[in-house]
């Protein structure tokens, strides 16, 4: 239960951050502070803090215009400081963790009376390593733990990056530079920073010589200090994926705010994946034996090392021809014994219901093993040279050796635990009932050498986000304008494990769809006749105004490509195609064009209905050529499809209908961004009038004025 005094300040601050701006308080904002401070004010907690309530997520949609981020700031923060907890407000996209840090965050310290630090959290490998800055420096020939696996980085790098190395480390020594990526003042090549950076594996951290001044550690000691940090998805899964509390405090101790909440399934997804290269492991295999020689020489005066280091050939002999065999039963089972044919670039093939063969599984299992074993070697070895760091502990290992080859080991060590990782999704056979893990392989060109991929991953995040983020977290909001498939939470719950005793909403929009017009014209037409399809495309385009500022979305590069070839020139001038100019630079010529009065067409692909922010009179007319479904043919989709099917579902009605209403609704939602916006939306796809799933496309959509014709 909220009490008086918390509800009290939540709304000075909101009346405070009002009357500085001048703006006047919207319903559906003031919805969403009270929905959320009442979920998070009535989570119970024992003496220590500990939650023991189950209702404290909210999930809440609030259309663009509603006043979000104020809402959510207002509402979770007093409430997280009130309870001892830390709030993280993760984004899906640098846009919007810029507005949160830049302008939203600076507002509300400003005007709202509340008494807060903010800071941003990003990942270690967005930091500059001091020892690695150190070692440049010196040069890579001088270190002979790089000598074999970053040579090839430090080739073609030349003066280059020497020069890049002495600017950053007078840069950084002066006080210049924060050591962070971004703030780097032009772009660093991504080859350049893999030599500058390292990850958790490979840092010593309080046992580093640089740790008082190392970059991570100083934005980490602002974090531990801050009310609010600002982080993203990735990072947030992330820090779950290592137990929590290693980059980000402890879930328990954090209230978590998922803006753009729906691409989260998506990016946990990502992060349960596991990718391995057959030829790219046999590669770091092969150079650690022929490293072993300089190891031994460094490392084996520890009795413990010499016996550890000792047993590595005999693992890497058995590991290099099962891989050599997972290579050829790869090849053979995708059904291209000689590789690949010389125009192709890739050929990809998925096991169907992630049901591997036999054979491949016994010689996952194989391999599996083997992983393990060079896993926990390397595991004991980074540990006795982490110690060996320590000047309380007497390893008999001298701290320079131990410094210089802790890096590449622990590398090793991620590398060999990938590796285990996919043997073991493949070893393994999925449980009865239960979505099964999709597999597939890929056949592709590293540079002008074969590889052979094997990828794994489950087809839900759901049950790893229940239990990992929503089941250990103190409280949680996920929020977006989009959150709903068909106008209800279902299909959210199911990819992202929300439970059905969790609080959702739909708030109102403060803008009037009235003064839009959601028309299906005459020239729609099914898109199944693709010919006749794009002619319809053609002639409506030819047949718009010419003072008209358009965004006209595709389904795919090739009809775009199709469409814009078959204009009259004229019109074909007056295109801005998404697939010839980078992002930024199209945009900012179609507002010149209509600040110049005149007329602008741009032809943009799905990420275009999306995050495309263009106001009053520079968008008047969203053209959705096609109905936005995806095709699951991706191996992760395909396979969540089969299962469905195996246990008389329909896919198409469970996943593809509810997926495209999401993305139909995102795409509308790019032309009323402002209350006094207006204009029309037109939907070239007939078969949102003939098919039976069409009237709930329509009925989940803003209630726009419409115009059907026929």
């Amino acid at each position: 239960m909220l009490d008086e005094a918390l509800k009290g300040e939540i709304q000075a601050a909101y009346r405070r951050v009002l009357e500085a701006q001048g703006l006047t308080p919207r319903y559906g904002q003031r919805l969403m502070i009270a929905e959320i401070a009442r979920t998070l004010g009535g989570i119970e907690a024992d003496d220590a803090g500990k939650r023991h309530s189950d209702e404290h997520v909210c999930v809440l949609e609030a259309g663009t215009g509603t006043g979000k981020t104020l809402a959510y700031l207002l509402a979770a923060l007093p409430v997280a400081k009130a309870k001892g907890k830390r709030l993280v407000v993760a984004t899906a996209t640098i846009a919007l963790q810029e507005q949160v840090l830049l302008q939203d965050l600076p507002t509300l310290k400003a005007h709202s009376g509340l008494d807060f630090d903010y800071a941003l959290a990003k990942g270690r490998g967005r930091y500059l390593c001091l020892t690695r800055l150190e070692q440049a420096l010196d040069g890579v020939e001088d270190n002979p733990t790089l000598s074999l696996f970053e040579q090839s980085l430090a080739q073609g790098a030349g003066d280059h990056f020497q020069a890049l190395v002495q600017e950053m480390a007078e840069a950084y020594g002066s006080g210049r530079w924060e050591g962070d990526r971004e703030s780097w003042p032009v772009a660093i090549d991504d080859g350049d920073w893999r030599r500058l950076t390292i990850d958790h594996r490979q840092c010593t951290n309080r046992r580093c010589g640089h740790f008082a001044a190392c970059a991570f550690f100083r934005a980490r000691r602002d974090l531990e200090s801050a009310d609010i940090i600002v982080a993203n998805h990735d990072l947030v899964l992330a820090d779950l994926s290592l137990g929590g509390g290693v980059v980000l405090p402890p879930p328990s101790d954090c209230i978590y705010v998922f803006d753009e909440g729906h691409h989260l399934p998506d990016k946990a997804l990502n992060h349960f994946a596991h990718r391995v290269g057959v030829n790219g492991t046999l590669r770091w295999l092969g150079n650690l034996k022929k490293s072993l020689t300089e190891l031994n020489q460094a490392l084996a005066i520890q009795p413990t090392l010499a016996r550890l280091l000792a047993g590595l050939p005999e693992t890497i002999a058995a590991l290099e021809p099962r891989l050599g065999e997972a290579y050829s039963l790869g090849h053979q089972l995708a059904g291209r014994q000689h590789g690949l044919a010389e125009d192709e670039e890739n050929h990809q093939f998925r096991f169907e219901m992630g049901r591997v063969p036999q054979a491949l599984r016994e010689h996952a299992g194989s391999l599996l093993v083997g992983f393990a074993e060079l896993s926990r070697t390397l595991e004991t070895v980074s540990d006795i040279l982490r110690e060996s760091l320590d000047p309380d502990k007497h390893t008999g290992l001298e701290r320079e050796q131990a410094e210089a080859w802790l890096p590449l080991l622990a590398l090793l060590h991620g590398r060999a635990l990938e590796a285990h990782g996919l043997w073991e999704a493949y070893a393994e056979t999925d449980m009865e009932g239960e979505a099964p893990k999709a597999r597939w392989l890929t056949l592709e060109r590293f540079g002008s050498e074969p590889e052979l991929v094997f990828s794994a991953s489950p087809v839900s995040a759901a049950p790893t986000l229940a239990k990992s983020l929503w089941g250990s977290c103190f409280g949680a909001v996920v929020t977006s304008a989009t959150l709903t498939a068909l106008g209800r939470f279902e299909r959210l719950q199911e990819r992202a494990g929300l439970a059905n005793r969790y609080r959702y909403q739909r708030l109102p929009s403060p803008f009037d769809y009235s003064r839009a017009v959601l028309s299906v014209p005459r020239q729609a037409v099914d898109p199944g006749d693709r010919d006749a399809h794009e002619r319809a495309i053609v002639d409506f385009v030819s047949g718009l105004g010419d003072k008209e500022a358009v965004l006209m979305l595709f389904s795919s590069r090739a009809q775009l490509r199709a469409v814009e070839k078959a204009l009259p020139a004229k019109w074909r001038e007056r295109v801005l195609a998404q697939d010839r100019l980078p992002k930024r630079e199209l945009i900012e010529r179609h507002r010149a064009r209509v600040d110049g009065g005149e007329g602008s067409v741009i032809f943009g692909l799905a990420s275009f209905a999306e995050g495309i922010d263009l106001p009053g009179d520079y968008l008047t007319h969203v053209v959705i050529t096609r109905l936005p479904f995806a095709v699951p043919d991706d191996p992760v989709g395909a396979t969540l499809a089969e299962w469905i099917e195996s246990r008389g579902g329909n896919p198409f009605m469970r996943i593809s209908v509810p997926d495209a209403s999401i993305k139909l609704v995102q795409a509308c939602g790019r032309l009323i961004r402002k209350e006094a916006d207006q204009g029309r939306i037109t939907l070239l796809d007939r078969r949102v009038l003939t098919r039976r799933y069409g009237q709930a496309l329509l009925d989940a959509l803003p209630p726009f004025r419409r115009e059907i014709d026929g």
